[in-house]
């Protein structure tokens, strides 16, 4: 079988703010448990431009936020404020409900500067769709990092080439940063039921098939890879164990049954989700539209 190739699609989260989602994919919903990929920049973040990101509530998945350039100031409900920096994974279970923004940290409010990275959702099993909220920042330095040949390989969740990542899931979660060298080959073995690869900034083969750069590659189920650059690149490895069902999406708002939705979408409406401390702006929910992929 050949790598499945998902091109994604430009989406504007507001304010001229244009990201690529890769997933959800009419070809498919997910990969292991990451069913929304958003791949953000790079972008020049003038003094006068506006990209903050308003509290609004999630359910039903964990947010997983990875920068390659940049920063990003995390505030919650549960009174988490988080400066995300470059290299760090920032992993906000929503659980049961949650409600968090992102805004333009205060000391680059006068500056410019670039922001680049990849936020992903990963959606909960079922028996954890309703656990408590939670967010956990793992600095960069606490990150295994290592060399597979000529290959720099950073296991931000998961575990790969004998390091395992200390972020916590709640199943099989894969997520590498790999670096390939010009005319380097990177054995990526079968790491995970579902895995696939993304190239940040250039093309790649796998298995001597051309993969262009910013395309979702997912490889056949349960099989390893070659992996081969002619120039410099960086890639994201993801994916994991299949979900345990296909998931509904509206908004904000992953679950595996539509009453579930509802019920938060009523819940955000009377404002029982909780308030970010300071936050003062309330998002209204747009009328309720359910998408299963």
């Amino acid at each position: 079988m050949s790598t499945l190739k998902l091109t994604g699609h430009p989406k504007d989260l507001g304010g001229g703010f244009v990201v690529r989602r890769l997933l959800p994919a009419m070809q498919r919903q997910s990969v292991g448990p990451f069913l929304f990929f958003d791949h953000f920049g790079p972008v020049t973040v003038r003094p006068e431009v506006n990209h903050d990101v308003r509290p609004h509530p999630h359910i039903g998945l964990a947010t997983v936020t990875y920068l390659f350039e940049g920063a990003i100031m995390h505030r919650d409900s549960l009174g988490s404020v988080q400066r995300i920096e470059p290299g760090a994974i920032n992993w906000m279970t929503a659980g049961r409900g949650i409600v968090h923004s992102e805004r333009k940290p205060d000391d680059l409010r006068d500056q410019t500067y670039v922001n680049h990275g990849i936020q992903l959702w990963a959606a909960l099993p079922h028996e954890y769709e309703d656990v408590a909220p939670d967010f956990t920042h793992t600095p960069a330095a606490d990150i295994p990092l290592l060399q597979v040949g000529t290959a720099q390989v950073r296991v931000l969740i998961g575990e790969a080439y004998g390091k395992t990542s200390p972020v916590h899931t709640f199943s099989k979660t894969i997520y590498l940063d790999v670096q390939l060298q010009a005319g380097s080959t990177l054995a990526l073995p079968a790491l995970a039921p579902e895995l696939a690869v993304y190239p940040v900034d250039g093309d790649v083969l796998i298995n001597g098939e051309p993969l262009a750069a910013l395309t979702l590659g997912v490889l056949p189920s349960g099989a390893p890879a070659q992996l081969s650059a002619s120039a410099p690149v960086r890639l994201m490895v993801l994916g994991g164990d299949a979900l345990d069902g296909r998931r509904l999406i509206w908004w904000n708002f992953v679950a595996s049954r539509k009453e579930r939705i509802v019920q938060a979408s009523q819940d955000w409406a009377a404002q029982k989700m909780g308030q970010v401390a300071g936050e003062t702006e309330f998002i209204p929910a747009p009328q309720l539209k359910l998408n299963a992929g």
